[in-house]
């Protein structure tokens, strides 16, 4: 029996259990678990149930697993959303993704063009190209940035690059952690303007720089209560990588003995292994 199930954006399309099957093992779990997640989900699928319904049921499960930071990858997307109501800025996470990258990166830098001056929120170079970047972070899962954000972005940039005082060649970028409009794309490929969000463009997105880098946030844990993400966040330690160089933080907000020990177990599968080819 197929169900209608309802995405985050409102619409509405019948459930697939191969996309499912596909984040599942992307975020690394051993194909008995994506049988078991699986199966469950659909014992528990409802008409219009919503996608966010999905995901709860499938990361309680992983969750339960504790295995190799699995339910972690698997809620790497929903993690990102909650650096926002955290203060950490998203500009500042882009610049530090692009860093892995080998690429040399500011954030909020004010630019003069041609004819006025620009407040860029990430500004790159490597090989001999200046990127400037766009960083539209929404807190909500179906929010998408829309033609009239990468309209300015490209004026913005032709701007700067008529009256640019630098020996880089000039590129310009949106990055968001949700989606693009279609007609956002559409018009960005026409100028040239890079797009790079979530899951776009495919084989070369956000999501995939993510894991490549291994730069989860520490929102993405799934050993430790919520509670103890914001005492992380609140400690300013954002990045997974970073939570075994706080011991005396860690103390502090109460992260002590088989906690801790589960946390560090967790931190070490999560970025210390390279994740499966698809």
């Amino acid at each position: 029996m197929s169900f209608l199930i309802t995405k985050a954006d409102g619409t509405e399309e019948p459930f697939d259990p191969s996309k499912l099957v596909k984040s599942l093992r992307r975020a690394g779990a051993e194909e008995e678990i994506i049988s078991r997640v699986a199966a469950h989900v659909e014992r528990e699928l409802k008409p219009q149930m919503r996608t966010s319904d999905i995901y709860r049921h499938a990361f309680q499960l992983l969750r339960k697993e504790k295995h190799g930071g699995v339910a972690a990858r698997y809620s790497l997307k929903r993690a990102i959303l909650e650096l926002g109501p955290s203060g950490f800025p998203f500009e500042a996470y882009i610049a530090e993704l692009f860093r892995t990258r080998g690429y040399e990166a500011q954030i909020n830098q004010i630019i003069r063009g041609a004819c006025v001056e620009h407040e860029v929120d990430v500004v790159l170079v490597k090989n001999g190209i200046r990127t400037f970047i766009e960083a539209k972070f929404h807190n909500v899962v179906g929010f998408k940035t829309d033609l009239k954000v990468v309209l300015y972005v490209q004026s913005r940039i032709r701007d700067i690059d008529k009256g640019k005082t630098f020996p880089e060649s000039t590129r310009g970028m949106v990055v968001t952690n949700t989606k693009f409009t279609d007609v956002a794309e559409t018009y960005a490929r026409c100028e040239k303007l890079e797009l790079l969000g979530w899951d776009y463009p495919a084989g070369h997105n956000l999501h995939g720089f993510i894991e490549e880098a291994g730069l989860y946030p520490t929102t993405a844990l799934a050993s430790i209560s919520r509670r103890d993400k914001e005492a992380l966040l609140g400690e300013k330690i954002v990045l997974c990588k970073n939570v075994p160089k706080h011991a005396d933080a860690l103390q502090r907000i109460g992260i002590r003995g088989p906690r801790l020990a589960r946390l560090l177990e967790e931190v070490g599968a999560l970025c210390g292994r390279p994740m499966p080819s698809e």
